[in-house]
């Protein structure tokens, strides 16, 4: 397609008067989010008893959050400021594309780490040998890049379907531009599906067991087993069912062609955009015990500089 093929986004809260008011809010929240992750991500990375493998992959979870929302963010200001929401239609590929690669990644980490855990719990004598700084590594490049390489082949076979639409009821490009499409594609509907399976639903397959493993274990073992557990595995818990619904949520509007109230769209979509990538970094760095003592010491250092 021409670079001028351009989409409307049809899908914005009513700002006029107001548009100053929420560019604001949502430049704050933008911020909120940088802020928040990198604080985490660089507590993890600074101090040395926090390279581990669970603290690595959650940073990597907190990075991958970052990437998300710098992907919908920036355009998401600029359309405040504009009078016509409009994206080019390869620009609109693309942040679909890293909508969906990064969302995939989230699996796949979550997956890594449910397997750690797993690993640390289960199986404690051979946690040393089994989760090595070399099989860390290759964790980290599966999830970011298998969902990269596999979702590629399906941007590529969206830009070349011919459009009859050019409205999008959404706040982004997303898997609503399949409804752009003037004849369904069966190709992209199975390869789709291939997709959701090998990095949705075989990964929460294996977390939800994994999990079932470690709680047989727990229920079998002494207090300090299972409070250990409690406090390393429900946070992630948390965040894979928070994210699990969202993304549940996009395939039923979509995938099932079911129609939505719009202000029920425009509340998930704004859920996915601000919550979500709020609520990791709270999570993880209030629950997380050794995350959550180093958080406090860089507060209570921060306060004091602001005193002085």
């Amino acid at each position: 397609f021409s670079e001028f093929v351009f989409i409307f986004l049809d899908g914005h809260v009513e700002v006029h008067k107001y548009t100053f008011v929420y560019f604001m809010s949502f430049l704050i929240v933008y911020v909120l989010i940088i802020c928040s992750n990198s604080t985490i991500v660089y507590l993890i990375w600074k101090h040395q008893d926090l390279h581990e493998p669970m603290y690595i992959f959650i940073a990597a979870l907190l990075m991958n959050s970052l990437f998300l929302s710098t992907n919908i963010y920036p355009k998401l200001l600029i359309d405040f400021l504009s009078e016509k929401q409009i994206i080019s239609y390869q620009a609109c590929i693309v942040q679909y594309f890293m909508f969906y690669a990064l969302g995939c990644s989230e699996f796949l980490l979550l997956a890594a780490m449910a397997y750690d855990r797993y690993v640390s719990i289960c199986k404690p004598l051979q946690y040393p040998t089994i989760m090595r700084k070399t099989t860390v590594s290759i964790y980290l490049a599966l999830a970011w890049l298998l969902p990269a390489c596999q979702l590629v082949g399906l941007a590529i076979m969206s830009s070349n379907q011919k459009l009859c639409s050019f409205t999008l009821k959404v706040i982004f490009c997303n898997n609503t531009i399949y409804k752009l499409f003037c004849v369904t594609s069966r190709a992209i509907t199975v390869y789709g599906l291939v997709i959701l399976l090998n990095t949705v639903v075989f990964p929460v397959v294996f977390i939800v067991f994994s999990y079932i493993r470690i709680l047989i274990i727990c229920y079998h073992s002494s207090g300090d087993v299972r409070k250990k557990a409690a406090q390393t595995c429900l946070p992630h818990l948390i965040v894979l069912i928070n994210y699990f619904c969202l993304f549940t949520y996009d395939v039923i509007t979509v995938r099932l062609e079911y129609e939505f109230p719009k202000t029920a769209r425009l509340i998930m979509s704004l859920q996915l955009v601000l919550y979500n990538p709020l609520f990791n970094p709270m999570i993880y760095g209030l629950k997380m015990k050794e995350i959550s003592k180093h958080l406090k010491r860089l507060f209570f250092i921060v306060l004091n500089l602001n005193y002085k």
